[in-house]
């Protein structure tokens, strides 16, 4: 694992079987910034270009439990 990764999961689709999804987790921005700037993800990105159908990426921005004090949840 990378500095500041928390999780690297690499899933398969349930309805598409040919669909595969690589969730991370990063602790920081700048240590994700640093990983989409890496080596190693030029060469997945590279890859990913030889795919049969186009890809995308997809970032969003997931707020801790933890820090965000308690949560009263309505129906």
């Amino acid at each position: 694992m990378e500095k500041g990764c928390r999780r690297c999961d690499f899933c398969q689709g349930l309805e598409n079987e040919n669909r595969f999804f690589l969730l991370e987790d990063w602790d920081t921005r700048e240590n994700l910034m640093a990983h989409l700037r890496s080596d190693h993800f030029r060469v997945l990105r590279g890859a990913m270009n030889l795919l049969e159908e186009p890809h995308e990426m997809i970032f969003h921005k997931v707020f801790h439990p933890k820090k965000m004090g308690e949560i009263e949840w309505t129906d």
